[in-house]
């Protein structure tokens, strides 16, 4: 096995066991030997985000996915950040759902991204949009709690019958 493998491979074991910093160093020093490859970068991002060092993780999300456009959960992981970060006082919720658009047509059973999509359409007060979603993502899962709880709500709260 070469170095630059045997450090992602340990990295990677390292912030599945927890140990985001310990996980980054060891991908680090595989990206010192080898850059053009975007597992390692993916890796790093979900420990940066594990850290809630969310700029560092977008940027390798990106990186990710510069490197290979078919990186499904990279997209639905920088849409997650941008719906669900704090710190942000006006996140860019188009760009979300821009990534959720890749993520779904990657992969349209994508579930946990179905449901960002029909929380991003909320946001935007898209409510039909994101009634839309819900059923796709129903349809699939028929005992998804969290779907069938969201689309009540914009029902009840939002859609006038």
């Amino acid at each position: 096995m070469t170095d630059y493998k045997k450090y992602l491979d340990n990295g990677i074991l390292d912030i599945r066991d927890g140990n985001y910093a310990e996980g980054i160093k060891k991908i680090n020093l595989s990206l010192e030997i080898k850059k053009d490859w975007e597992i390692p970068y993916f890796y790093r991002a979900v420990a940066y985000q594990a850290l809630q060092e969310f700029d560092n993780a977008m940027l390798d999300y990106t990186k990710a996915i510069q490197l290979n456009a078919q990186m499904t959960d990279a997209y639905y992981n920088r849409a997650y950040i941008t719906l669900t970060r704090k710190d942000i006082p006006k996140p860019n919720i188009q760009m979300a759902v821009f990534d959720l658009e890749k993520a779904l047509e990657l992969d349209s059973k994508f579930i946990d991204a179905l449901y960002a999509m029909a929380a991003a359409q909320k946001k935007l007060e898209n409510y039909h949009k994101a009634l839309e979603y819900l059923e796709k993502l129903i349809q699939i899962e028929p005992d998804a709690v969290n779907a069938k709880a969201l689309k009540k709500l914009i029902l009840q709260k939002y859609v006038q019958n």
